[in-house]
């Protein structure tokens, strides 16, 4: 998909401005080894033993946190860590040893959520709608329930929906004050392209995945208030910001799997900051062993464009801040709201 490819962008990247690792003073390099899942569970186990197949020595990803799970148990069976990188539901980590990640996860970004619901709007009742099934949307409208202490109104719809007008007039006639919308890209482009066209002027919340600049498309021109929380939002480092435009407007491919432009997706933020956290793994096994890689991960540290990461004994990022993004729809451009904290694990 098109988050998948913007993660791998940051991955590519940051091999082609830090192509070598140093063990043991032996320089060594660094070859990106690519499986595609296609996105889907079924698929997810079949990619994976492709990459144990070419003997890689550890996993970055992978982007969708349903195929990270389908795919995880064949990491542990060949002995290998895997590094999600913004795959953010808690159960991709819980009772294995062989997944970490870099990101926050979706309690986390839920909470941050809500925190925002009530600092910018004073929000008291609030309508939530998900895919029926879909793991990701659900686990996040259960924490967003969970720590909301107001009304939650909840609607799951079926998988291939394409017309969501009878829920979005259900918030309406509800009179909701925010509606939280954690879905996927093509569900969230129909559902902010509708909200657009009928003018609606409930808020509505996304998370990690509606930061997509398909989305932001569909609510251009329009009056439509989306709010997203992020990992990242450019300004956050100049620098890498000025890098990849660069590399993005230098190589047609990247800029094709950017959705044909240069702005900067957070999830490529992070693909970047992956990288950088795979080097300190192999820095500190001081070897391209799996299993050594394996061991020394959970003690690697790295301040990256996204904020300082380790891992607590889970395997999980312990983080505290999210970026929250707005959508300035007059020129169709992500701006920066606010920087909002909430409890980490």
């Amino acid at each position: 998909g098109p988050g998948g490819k913007q993660e791998m962008l940051g991955m590519q990247y940051a091999n082609k401005e830090t192509p070598t690792v140093d063990i043991g003073g032996t320089t060594y390099n660094v070859e990106l080894v690519y499986a595609d899942n296609g996105s889907t569970t079924d698929k997810a186990p079949t990619a994976a033993a492709e990459l144990v197949s070419k003997d890689v020595s550890l996993v970055l990803g992978s982007y969708g946190s349903s195929v990270a799970m389908a795919g995880g148990p064949v990491f542990d069976e060949a002995g290998l860590a895997a590094i999600g990188v913004t795959c953010t539901n808690p159960n991709i980590t819980a009772g294995n040893d062989y997944y970490f990640r870099i990101c926050f996860l979706d309690n986390f970004q839920a909470q941050v959520l809500v925190n925002f619901a009530k600092d910018k709007f004073s929000a008291q009742k609030a309508y939530c709608l998900g895919e029926l099934g879909n793991e990701y949307d659900q686990g996040l409208i259960a924490f967003f329930e969970q720590n909301f202490d107001g009304e939650v109104i909840k609607d799951s719809f079926p998988t291939n929906t394409s017309d969501f007008t009878t829920y979005l007039n259900k918030a309406v006639a509800e009179d909701v004050d925010v509606i939280f919308c954690p879905v996927s890209i093509a569900y969230a482009t129909q559902i902010v392209g509708l909200a657009a066209s009928m003018g609606l002027d409930i808020p509505l919340l996304g998370s990690d995945t509606l930061d997509s600049n398909v989305v932001l498309e569909a609510a251009q021109g329009s009056n439509v208030q989306l709010y997203v929380s992020t990992f990242y939002q450019e300004g956050g480092s100049p620098e890498f910001d000025a890098g990849i435009k660069a590399y993005i407007n230098g190589n047609a491919t990247a800029k094709e799997a950017n959705g044909g432009n240069d702005t900067i997706s957070a999830v490529t933020a992070m693909g970047y900051d992956a990288y950088y956290v795979a080097l300190e793994a192999i820095k500190a096994a001081g070897s391209g062993d799996g299993a050594a890689i394996k061991a020394a991960l959970p003690s690697v540290t790295y301040t990256g464009v996204s904020g300082a990461i380790s891992f607590d004994s889970i395997g999980d990022a312990v983080r505290d801040t999210a970026f929250i993004k707005t959508a300035d729809t007059a020129n169709g451009v992500w701006a920066l709201e606010t920087v909002q904290t909430g409890s980490s694990n």
